[in-house]
């Protein structure tokens, strides 16, 4: 059910995309506890001179970034699940693209369920589907 988005400072190559998608999708499955048939990862790729950290580009400073944008239905995560993840998730990307600028960001956003799904039903419309389905 989440959308992730990557952005990524390293040449665009579909085994690296494979790769990260795999870790993230894996990755949100442990710590958020979200279904991976669900999952959609969206990777950018960004030429690191294009990408700027502390005021210069990524390419001088001979590192990496990445940026990860996740949206999950609000209420479903602990602070902690989140902390755990974002700390995973930093440490994935640094086995993934080397070394790791340490302004490399990971962003949960927690969004209603009313406001947020797939497959042209909301969240919202799912959990009480479940619980009428349950009901019966």
């Amino acid at each position: 059910m989440p959308i992730i988005n990557v952005f990524v400072t390293t040449q665009s190559d579909p085994e690296i995309s494979a790769k990260i998608a795999k870790a993230v999708s894996e990755l949100t499955q442990l710590h958020l506890r979200k279904d991976p048939t669900v999952t959609a990862v969206a990777i950018t790729y960004i030429d690191p001179q294009h990408w700027f950290a502390g005021g210069k580009s990524i390419a001088s400073q001979e590192t990496n970034s990445f940026w990860l944008d996740i949206k999950v239905v609000d209420g479903t995560n602990t602070k902690q699940e989140v902390a755990r993840y974002i700390e995973a998730i930093f440490a994935a990307f640094e086995l993934l693209l080397g070394k790791v600028h340490p302004e490399s960001y990971v962003l949960v956003h927690e969004v209603s369920a009313a406001a947020y799904g797939y497959g042209g039903k909301t969240q919202e419309f799912r959990f009480i589907s479940g619980k009428l389905q349950a009901a019966v």
